[in-house]
Formats: structure tokens, C-alpha cells, sequence
């Protein structure tokens, strides 16, 4: 007991001693706590409201209480698959197609030898990230109209004119094409970090030993990386229902719901349009637990497969 009450004892005097140490540190961390609290884990109190029949004239204690009903409503709802499956469809083929692109671009990155060509092709590959993406859908629909400069090209080859974002078949191309063009330069910037601090010592004994760089890249390179990219990936595989809402919106229209309607759309409409808050929140709540499910599960895999995990 007394061995305890002293380590108890020697470990606030610890705290005590790094806090007046990192005192300006910790009083600049306070506003991200304070914004985290009332941003983030307040509002997560309103979760409350998916098992009950809010109402907003009686807030959310005198909503009557219906438990699983939305639940079960929304696995009825006629347009459930069909969200779920295009909110899947989306996600796995970005994991296929543009999760890989970044790291492709950064292993080419760290190849040239060039700084200032480097340098020119890092700052170009980083501006479409800082452009609206009510901009970037701006463009990408007047590229698609049928007097766009898609068509001009389609037109060339001797194609006909049409509006392209009103074909079902082209919907995932462009929406997967504008997401490599506008994230590829910002995304390959952490894999590029992880590239800068793997020891050039490796590469000059694997010079000695006469590799080449395409062995360099296989044995040196590419494990170094390895770390970071499957840490990412089980970021990027935990939000496997999470679909851009604001760009779908944007890009959709009724002659693609039938592939472009996802959960976060979906969510919205009923939402904030029909005002089914209720219903909303249930079908949101619904996303974020299966994303946590596919979090963990992809956790587990990477540290089965030894790679580093989150947690």
C-alpha cells in the first residue's frame, strides 16, 4: 500500500514537473481541446435522437422513445442496396485505383535527381488540392457537356456529342479520374516524408554491393514505405461506406442515381430536405458503425500480414 501511495506520488510530482517545463505548450493545446469538446463530442449527444421520434417543438428528452425502428425501416427502404452497394462500389474502386496512385508518384518523385524539375512538379501536382471542389465540379460538368472540350475530343475521333455526366457507365470514371487529378500531388506528400527518412546509408552499401535502382526501390525503398502505406490504407479502408457528399451532389443528377446515390446523399435528402431527422441520423449512425467494424477489421489484418496497425 505504501509502495503504491509513493508511486502515485512521484507520478503527479511528474506531471507537475513536465507541465511547468511545457507550461506555454500545454496552455497552447487548450482552444484544439476546447474545439474538439464542443465541435466533436458534444454534438455526438444528438446521436440520441436515432432511437427516438424527434421532434424539434420537444426536443430531444420529450421525443418519444422507438428504439430500433429506424433501423429496421432503413433495411426495409426500398433504396437501401442500392446505396450501400454504390457507397461500396465507390470506395473500393478508389482503394484499386486512386489510393495507389500517390504512391506510385512519390516512389517517381524520389527517383529524379533533378531538384529543380522535382521541385516544379511537386509545387503543379499540389494546386488542383487547394481549388474549391464546387470549382473543380464546375469544370469537370462544362468539360462534360456535350459542347465541352471532352466532346470536342470525342468528336475528333469521330464520336458523337452527348452529355457525359448523363451516362450511368461513365459516372465512376470521371468521378475516380478527377479524384487521382485533384488529391495526387497532396496525397504523396506523407509518403514522400516516409521516403525522406529512410537511411541513405542503406543505399550507398546497396551501391557497393552493386544494385541497381530498380533493386534499390524493391528492397530498400519500398519496405521503408511500407509502414506508412498500409497504415493509410486502414485509414482509408475504415471509411469504406464514407463517400465524398459534397461532390457526388454536385455530380449527380436523376439519370445516375442508379450508380452515384450513396449513403451521405442519401442522408442528406432526408435530412436536411425532407427534415426526417430522426431517420437521418439513424441511417449516419448505421455508416459510422460499420465503418468502425471495417477500421478494426482492417487493423487486424495489417498486423497479421506484419505490417504496423493503429492500435
Amino acid at each position: 500500500m505504501k509502495k503504491k501511495k509513493n508511486a502515485d506520488t512521484m507520478f503527479w510530482a511528474n506531471v507537475k514537473k513536465d507541465f511547468m517545463r511545457n507550461k506555454y505548450a500545454y496552455l497552447m493545446i487548450i482552444p484544439v481541446i476546447i474545439l474538439f469538446i464542443l465541435f466533436e463530442y458534444k454534438p455526438m449527444y444528438g446521436i440520441v435522437i436515432a432511437f427516438k421520434n424527434y421532434r424539434p417543438a420537444k426536443g430531444i428528452e420529450g421525443s418519444a422513445w422507438v428504439g430500433l425502428k429506424w433501423f429496421k425501416q432503413f433495411l426495409m427502404d426500398p433504396y437501401y442496396l442500392r446505396i450501400v452497394r454504390n457507397s461500396f462500389v465507390i470506395n473500393i474502386l478508389q482503394l484499386c485505383f486512386v489510393f495507389p496512385c500517390p504512391v506510385i508518384f512519390a516512389l517517381l518523385l524520389n527517383e529524379v535527381k533533378v531538384k529543380w524539375f522535382k521541385k516544379t512538379v511537386q509545387t503543379i501536382s499540389y494546386m488542383p488540392h487547394f481549388i474549391s471542389i464546387v470549382v473543380i465540379c464546375g469544370l469537370i460538368t462544362s468539360f462534360c457537356q456535350s459542347n465541352g472540350a471532352l466532346n470536342d475530343i470525342i468528336e475528333f475521333f469521330g464520336g458523337e456529342r452527348h452529355n457525359l455526366l448523363q451516362e450511368s457507365e461513365l459516372y465512376y470514371p470521371i468521378y475516380l479520374i478527377s479524384d487521382i487529378w485533384q488529391g495526387l500531388g497532396w496525397s504523396a506528400i506523407i509518403y514522400l516524408a516516409a521516403l525522406s527518412g529512410i537511411d541513405q546509408e542503406q543505399y550507398e552499401a546497396a551501391k557497393i554491393d552493386g544494385a541497381g535502382r530498380l533493386q534499390q526501390m524493391r528492397y530498400i525503398t519500398l519496405p521503408g514505405l511500407m509502414p506508412t502505406v498500409s497504415m493509410l490504407f486502414v485509414l482509408q479502408f475504415g471509411s469504406l461506406l464514407s463517400v465524398g457528399r459534397d461532390k457526388t451532389l454536385l455530380l449527380y443528377n436523376e439519370l445516375t442515381y442508379d450508380v452515384a446515390d450513396v449513403i451521405s446523399t442519401y442522408v442528406y435528402r432526408r435530412g436536411l430536405i425532407d427534415a426526417d431527422f430522426s431517420y437521418s441520423t439513424a441511417v449516419g449512425l448505421f455508416q459510422s458503425v460499420i465503418n468502425i467494424v471495417m477500421l478494426v477489421t482492417a487493423n487486424k489484418m495489417s498486423k497479421k500480414l506484419g505490417q504496423s496497425g493503429l492500435f
